[in-house]
């Protein structure tokens, strides 16, 4: 038997989430398909400040809050210094964003489904999608259940939010890997790690090391989050089981093992992914949309990826609109979410791809605001990049500022350049796991 529908959503985290909820509200018939069951574990714990207003227009802050630890700020803390450095939100360029949340994803993404339902979309979980078929009429989508048995729905628009799996754009041939960034993660959680006092308590830390760099992320409940983005020679090494590995990982930043000292692995388990950093070469089509870590997933280093995963929702929404409702305003709908998907990773990834560099790191440890540029960058970490707020220009100082002292310093630019080349070659490391599973 088919079911029939306005729209399916494949994936059932924030991005499809956020679109069922919009496109229900609408009085549409929304089917959102989850292809395990809620609560289960994701991770990306750290939420931005631009989240703020999106949980507002859903209705459903109060409960994020209850669940989140407050985040003010950053904590960046360099091997190269002796110092701690602090950002904070509310001395960004707009002051009216001075705090987002640390949460558990498992809460935060099964209070989102949840919430979709409540306002009217049919939820299903447990159900992996196969299989879409398009025509000029909409999709034939094929899924298969837990228990084995099989669904067919027949959608007039599908809205891929399949996260990581990247449905459409592996079924379309349309993924790439990013040659940029190449990185994979090792994370752990822990109860008993030394936090910062006071109102820093819940600010996420990021610790450089000489094979990438570290988070730290407090959550609510007295656990935290650990991991570590590594270039993939150094994953490459491993040669003993992968809780080891992580230890003597752990163990090379001296200022996080010193935090760690009191501190208890949960369950002993040492969780890892690889493949890191991917793109789609395509985010739409006359009757599908990707949104969110499907149609690209960059570095986590600034917390972006839920963020980017609800704003592309909340435009998706206003394209699936045009293209059921004015068909002939669609192309431009179109163009404009696909400008919009493309321009938030293109803002965040100009610092990614620079964030282990020496200059990069200096300018950090050491904030300065001429021509306002901490205020702008702050805007950006904050996710403030889609409204009116006039940082564009301070951004492109920043960047001068950036370039003048990579010039300033040539030899060792050269050197971080060639090293970074070195760091980021294709070893073979994350080519699904395959060598961080080869020793366990």
């Amino acid at each position: 038997m088919t079911t029939t529908c306005d729209v399916l959503v494949i994936g059932g985290g924030p991005a499809g989430s956020t679109a069922a909820a919009l496109l229900a509200r609408q009085g549409r018939r929304v089917v959102m398909v989850e292809k395990a069951h809620h609560p289960r574990f994701h991770i990306g714990e750290s939420l931005l400040p631009a989240n703020v207003a999106l949980f507002d227009q859903l209705g459903i802050r109060e409960e994020v809050e209850r669940i989140g630890m407050p985040k003010w700020g950053i904590e960046f803390v360099s091997p190269d210094h002796a110092h701690q450095s602090f950002l904070e939100f509310g001395d960004a360029w707009d002051k009216s964003m001075p705090y987002s949340w640390q949460v558990r994803r498992s809460e935060l993404d099964e209070l989102m489904f949840r919430h979709a339902g409540r306002c009217g979309a049919e939820t299903l979980e447990g159900c992996r999608i196969r299989n879409v078929e398009f025509d000029a009429e909409g999709a034939h989508v094929i899924g298969r259940c837990d228990d084995g048995s099989e669904r067919h729905w027949r959608a007039a628009f599908v809205v891929d939010a399949s996260g990581r799996d990247t449905l459409l754009a592996s079924q379309m041939g349309a993924k790439r890997k990013m040659p940029e960034h190449n990185s994979a993660a090792l994370f752990a959680h822990y109860t008993g790690v030394q936090r910062l006092p006071g109102k820093k308590e819940g600010n996420i830390t990021i610790f450089w090391f000489q094979h990438g760099w570290f988070w730290m992320i407090p959550l609510a409940d007295g656990t935290t989050s650990i991991g570590a983005v590594c270039w993939p020679h150094y994953l490459k090494t491993r040669d003993k089981p992968l809780q080891e590995f992580f230890a003597d990982t752990v163990a090379l930043c001296p200022q996080l093992q010193a935090r760690l000292a009191n501190a208890q692995m949960v369950d002993n388990a040492v969780h890892a992914t690889g493949n890191y950093s991917y793109r789609s070469t395509l985010c739409s089509g006359d009757r599908f949309l990707l949104v969110g870590d499907a149609y690209t997933f960059v570095d986590p280093v600034f917390s972006s990826g839920v963020y980017l995963a609800m704003q592309g929702a909340f435009e998706a929404v206003n394209v699936i609109a045009a293209r059921l409702d004015r068909p002939a305003e669609a192309p431009r709908a179109r163009r404009a979410y696909e400008a919009m998907m493309t321009k938030g990773p293109r803002e965040f990834c100009w610092f990614i791809f620079r964030v282990t560099n020496p200059t990069i790191r200096n300018l950090f440890m050491h904030p300065a605001n001429p021509w306002r540029v901490k205020e702008a960058v702050l805007s950006l970490l904050a996710g403030d990049i889609y409204g009116k707020t006039p940082i564009w220009r301070s951004l492109r100082m920043f960047r001068v500022i950036y370039y003048v002292s990579q010039l300033l310093n040539l030899p060792r630019a050269f050197r971080t350049w060639r090293q970074r080349r070195a760091n980021i070659r294709d070893v073979g490391a994350l080519r699904g796991e395959n060598v961080l599973d080869a020793a366990s």
